[in-house]
């Protein structure tokens, strides 16, 4: 069943809705934590630092505050790990290309992920937005998002996420919000979007 009232336009997130990232972030998360004298995580661990901007992810990771040298320096390792891996690492969401080709309204990427991957992973996949948001100096997800907004000239978007991240930027923009299970976040995580749908079909069918 379609939105009421209709969406004019879809902002999407990139990791956990379009892409599965979990791979590249895990091999560099514990790279760099191995690099600066720190435990690495499990794979259940390491899934919860998948959306959130780099630097709140390793104060959270070392203790440190987020303007600390070493959380700096950990972000850097991170940086550099996960460029190396991350084209090769990444895979794209099953029923995401099918989504995209369908979907008639205008559309914006609204991602945590450093400005420098975004591009070579669209290329990667073949897959294009109107409008790309990505963070610029580890600004709030709400900045992201309001951004695309603002460059989609839309009145009444919908965003599509997979964690309270998005939910939260979305509600700071006055938006409606869907959650996918498909992602990180579970229906608990995601209890306070609008709609949670479990599939790109239902995806797909809620925004026709």
């Amino acid at each position: 069943m379609p939105l009421t009232p209709p969406a004019d336009a879809v902002i999407f997130d990139f990791d956990g809705v379009i892409i599965d990232s979990r791979q590249p972030v895990e091999t560099a998360i514990n790279g760099a934590l191995l690099a600066h004298g720190f435990a690495p995580l499990s794979t259940a661990e390491t899934a919860r630092f998948i959306g959130p901007p780099a630097l709140s992810a390793f104060a959270e990771l070392t203790g440190a505050a987020e303007d600390s040298e070493i959380v700096a320096a950990a972000v850097a390792t991170y940086h550099d790990i996960f460029a190396r891996v991350y084209l090769e690492q990444t895979q794209l969401i099953e029923g995401m290309p099918e989504l995209l080709r369908s979907l008639t309204l205008p559309r914006a990427l609204a991602t945590s992920k450093a400005r420098q991957f975004v591009a070579p992973l669209l290329e990667h996949f073949r897959i294009e937005f109107a409008v790309v948001s990505a963070p610029v100096l580890d600004e709030p997800k709400a900045e992201t998002v309001a951004r695309a907004q603002r460059q989609l000239g839309a009145r009444n978007p919908v965003v599509v996420g997979d964690r309270f991240y998005d939910i939260e930027a979305a509600r700071a923009c006055g938006l409606r919000v869907i959650g996918v299970t498909w992602g990180i976040g579970d229906r608990h995580e995601l209890r306070d979007a609008d709609v949670i749908v479990e599939r790109p079909a239902e995806l797909l069918a809620l925004l026709a």
